[in-house]
């Protein structure tokens, strides 16, 4: 795998493990069975496309970067303090929503950008997006 496309899936990856790590913090925070059994199946589903790039970096030279520490403190706190006096499903919800929504745009921004990239990183982005997309019809049930 060349340097370009390890590039554009260690960007996919970052946001992948930082929407699992948002998941664990707010999915303790949830009292609803059924949002908590959907939060567990998007959880599942990230890791799921993880596993896919890392089997492709695997191939490279690239190791997957973490989020830096600062991004994640940042994300913890917000998501702390957002749900500090509201923990509705539709807070939380609507919070996820929004992280979904900064996948979708970084995810077609790469799609976009990038229209050499392989097709096995296309169809990883791809999936991505999708994957976004179909989380903000879930978590619209519960607004």
């Amino acid at each position: 795998m060349d340097i370009k496309n390890a590039k554009i899936l260690n960007e996919v990856h970052k946001g992948l493990v930082m929407g699992m790590e948002s998941i664990s913090v707010i999915e303790a925070k949830v009292g609803d069975r059924n949002f908590r059994d959907d939060l567990n199946m998007q959880y599942n589903e990230y890791g799921k496309v993880l596993d896919k790039i890392n089997t492709q970096l695997a191939n490279s030279d690239i190791t997957p970067e973490d989020t830096n520490v600062g991004e994640k403190v940042m994300g913890w706190t917000s998501l702390q303090m957002n749900t500090i006096m509201d923990k509705s499903n539709s807070q939380i919800s609507e919070l996820l929503i929004r992280g979904n929504t900064m996948g979708i745009i970084e995810g077609r921004k790469l799609l976009n950008q990038n229209p050499d990239a392989s097709k096995e990183v296309k169809d990883i982005l791809n999936e991505f997006v999708q994957l976004q997309e179909n989380n903000i019809e879930k978590l619209k049930t519960y607004l």
